[in-house]
Order: C-alpha cells, then sequence, then structure tokens
C-alpha cells in the first residue's frame, strides 16, 4: 500500500513564490509518517515547495488542514477524489468542523491523530475506512517525527521539536483551546532531550502553545537542556516574569527569546477575550523588565478589533511596542476562527461579512471577516497595517536594538536581531491580500473547477 501525505499552502499572489515565513516543517504529518507500517509506501509532497503530481499511483492521500489552508485542503482532495483515490483530512480545522470537511473527503481525523493512525491504516488495508475517527481524551503517543520527510526541502533553519501540548486557558478567540478542550499534556523531559540529541541541531524551536504552562515540569525541562548547548525559542504565558527562578533556569538552559500573547493593554479588553489574568495581578512593564534583564528576548503580540478599541488604542499599542524595545512584534486584527466561541458569538450577532470567510473566494489574507464596533472593517485592516509598518520601519529597528540585555547583547543576537527584523517587514507585505487557496504550479491543469467540490457533486458528475 502506498500511503501520500500531503502539506497544503495558503495561497500565491500570481507570479510570485510561496510566503518565506510560512515554510517551516509540517511535524505533524512527519509524526503520522513515523507511525505508518514500514510496509507502507510513504510519500510526502509540501505543496508550499514544490507542485502535486495528481496522476502518480496512490491509495489513499492524508492531508493536514488548517484553517488558512482549508480551501486549498478541499481543492486538493476534490482532484484527487475525481481520480478514485480516497482521501483522509485531519487537523484543527477538520476537528473544528467536522460536518463542513466531510464534504470533501472519504473520512476525517478528529483531534489528536496519532492515537487513531494504526486503526486508520488498518482499516485501509482491510478497505473499511471509516467515515470519521475520533481520539479518545488522554495523554497521546509519544511520538518522534519522521525527519527524512524534510530532507532536500528548503525550510527555515529552525529545528520544531515538541515538548507539549495544549492550554489550559479559555481566551474567546482560540482554537487550540477547543482543540484540546482546555487541556495541557507533556512529553517526558528526558524523551525530549534525546529527540533533540540524536537531531543535533543547534536552533530549536519548541512549537508548545505555552512553554511553561506547568511551572515545575519546565524547570525540568530547562535544567536538563542546558548541557545540550542548545538556542531554543518557544511560545510562553507573560506568568513566567513571576517567577524569578524560572526565568533564570529559561536563560541558562539557552533560551534565546520567547514569543509572549499580550493582546491589548486594556484591561477591558482582556477581560472580553477571556485574558483578564494576563494583567490582573501584574503590570505589562515590570513584567517586560524582568524578561528583558534575563536575556530574554521578546516577541510581543497585539489583536485588535473588540469592541472596545478605539483609534487611539493602535497608536498607543505602537508607542508601548517600541518604547518596551520588543525584538518583534505582531499587531494583529481580530480573526474569528470556526469553532470558537468568538466565532459563534459574531455569528449569533449577525455581524459576519464573510460565512465562512475561509472558503469565500473573495477573500484575502489581511481582510477582516466580521463588523467591528468603532470602525469599519477597512480602517480595522489598514490601521492594523499602519501599525505594523510602524514598528517595522528603520528608526524603529535601531532604536531597539539599543535593548542590549536581550536583542543585541553580542554578534551573533545583533545579527539575527537585524535580519528578522528587515525580514518580517518584506514578508509583511507579501502576505497582505493573498487569496487563499490559487496561484499554485499546476492549477492552470485542472480544467474541471476552480475551487473545493463537495462529495455530493462530485458523485452527480460521476453518475
Amino acid at each position: 500500500m502506498k500511503m501520500t501525505f500531503i502539506m497544503p499552502g495558503v495561497g500565491r499572489k500570481p507570479g510570485e513564490p510561496y510566503v518565506n515565513s510560512w515554510k517551516m516543517e509540517p511535524l505533524a504529518l512527519a509524526a503520522l509518517a513515523a507511525l505508518t507500517p514500514a510496509d507502507v509506501e510513504v510519500q510526502f509532497v509540501d505543496d508550499r515547495l514544490e507542485p502535486i503530481s495528481y496522476d502518480e499511483p496512490t491509495d489513499a492521500v492524508a492531508i493536514n488542514v488548517e484553517t488558512y489552508t482549508a480551501r486549498r485542503a478541499y481543492m486538493i482532495a476534490s482532484r484527487f477524489r475525481r481520480r478514485g483515490v480516497p482521501v483522509i483530512l485531519g487537523g484543527y480545522h477538520p476537528t473544528l468542523v467536522p460536518d463542513e470537511a466531510m464534504r470533501y473527503a472519504e473520512s476525517i481525523v478528529e483531534g489528536e491523530a496519532e492515537a487513531v493512525w494504526p486503526c486508520v491504516i488498518e482499516d485501509l488495508r482491510a478497505g473499511r475506512l471509516q467515515r470519521r475517527y475520533r481520539a479518545e481524551a488522554g495523554p497521546p503517543a509519544v511520538v518522534r517525527a519522521c525527519r527524512s520527510l524534510f530532507a532536500g526541502r528548503q525550510y527555515l533553519p529552525v529545528t520544531l521539536i515538541e515538548a507539549g501540548r495544549g492550554c489550559r486557558f479559555a481566551c474567546e478567540f482560540c482554537s487550540v483551546a477547543e482543540f484540546y478542550c482546555h487541556k495541557a499534556v507533556a512529553r517526558p523531559v528526558q524523551d525530549v532531550v534525546e529527540e533533540i540529541e540524536s537531531i543535533g541541531s543547534r536552533s530549536v524551536f519548541f512549537v508548545d502553545d505555552n512553554v511553561v504552562a506547568d511551572p515545575a515540569r519546565a524547570g525540568q525541562l530547562f535544567a536538563a537542556l542546558r548541557p545540550a548547548g542548545i538556542r531554543w525559542y518557544s511560545q510562553a504565558s507573560i506568568t513566567m516574569a513571576d517567577d524569578p527562578r524560572l526565568l533564570a533556569l529559561m536563560q541558562k538552559s539557552g533560551c534565546g527569546g520567547v514569543l509572549v500573547g499580550f493582546e491589548s493593554l486594556s484591561t477591558a479588553t482582556l477581560a472580553a477575550m477571556g485574558k483578564g489574568w494576563n494583567r490582573a495581578l501584574r503590570d505589562y512593564e515590570e513584567s517586560v523588565r524582568r524578561i528583558r534583564d534575563a536575556g530574554i528576548a521578546i516577541y510581543a503580540t497585539f489583536i485588535f478589533g473588540y469592541d472596545g478599541d478605539d483609534a487611539d488604542a493602535f497608536e498607543r499599542t505602537v508607542e508601548f511596542a517600541i518604547r518596551q524595545k520588543f525584538h518583534m512584534a505582531a499587531f494583529n486584527h481580530l480573526v474569528p476562527f470556526p469553532g470558537t466561541p468568538l466565532y459563534r458569538r459574531l455569528q449569533q450577532e449577525g455581524r459576519l461579512r464573510f460565512d465562512p470567510w475561509w472558503l469565500d473566494p473573495q477573500f484575502r489574507f489581511g481582510d477582516i471577516a466580521f463588523h467591528p464596533r468603532n470602525m469599519s472593517a477597512d480602517e480595522l485592516a489598514e490601521r492594523c497595517f499602519k501599525a505594523r509598518n510602524a514598528f517595522y520601519r528603520f528608526g524603529s529597528i535601531l532604536s531597539r536594538a539599543m535593548n542590549l540585555k536581550s536583542n543585541c547583547r553580542d554578534l551573533r543576537s545583533a545579527a539575527i536581531y537585524f535580519w528578522l527584523n528587515f525580514f518580517s517587514g518584506s514578508e509583511m507585505q507579501k502576505r497582505q491580500g493573498l487569496p487563499l487557496g490559487t496561484g499554485f504550479p499546476g492549477d492552470e491543469d485542472d480544467g474541471q473547477t476552480a475551487g473545493p467540490v463537495p462529495m455530493d457533486t462530485l458523485q452527480e458528475h460521476s453518475a
């Protein structure tokens, strides 16, 4: 039997290459490849880097689907299914909108696929593939990714490692919390360290949604990482600033920087998000000082579009981000991801502009999918874009470089700082206005459809 794994892209602007910042190792598919029996031939195609050969023989296709790649994933699935190849969809998006995903595939996998993948393979062999597979609640299987899938492909020069997954918080906008049912689990520390040693990479990004979710366990991990001599990065909640011992362990273990979701400077907006704890017992500036003094760079993220946000919120936030000399920052508009409390609320209030926005052929990356309260959708998009431009202008980059404790503490960190800031500013321009699902090599060969085709439509055409 032959199984083809596919990582779909978001989209491309006509005549332009795929956005470089989105070229990360597809860790989820590599984990499933590791669980696939040795007597099953595995083929991997990364739609972001190479054309898909739809005519090449295969017994089944498995596609990892995120909301921004859903339209493209369904288009790919439609082309394979027209040729009689069964398609299996899994990932965040099919889990959050299973009824939609089932319209474009023979089978979907809901939840953490590692637990059910052996059963999927067994059912394929026996010709009894089920319509839905659902992983039971509980700790996920510890799986080391089959990294041979990445060979010969030009991904960003950082190794992705999973030390834990999930999040216990309940932010209204977050699809991660919904996917993991507000739970967080961790891999054994020794297994994480052994995997890092087996790879031999000196630069690691832990894909954990919150690497400090369990401070005691995080401390054990950081202590164990110290002998490895790596430089590592991850995502972490601002709560780490409350624990000086934890910050010290992070720094000594090789932490170069973390992404921190500040989201808003307004306590009222944070409360509306369900993230009031972000500032409930702490001051942002003091927390930033503690993290910076520990030598840890901060990639700060902010979200705009909540009902309390006005035009002044953008200027205040950009000024704060530059004054705090953040290594990098993202000024994002609110995105109503399906399956989240935010999406359900906006849908009930009749405020969605596109429903579903991820399948609308007119939707572009950077568009606003809902009607804000205090400004138009176009104004929200424009102000977010201007905020990014202001933060990544040359004067801001030079000003923030003066953070010698974390941004530019030595020549190596300074080189990384300047490269990432100029790279991020350029990538921001490339992403804005990008169409979802189209612009890939080989699309012009698909003469039957310009978009995804549901199963019932394909069956009618076949009949």
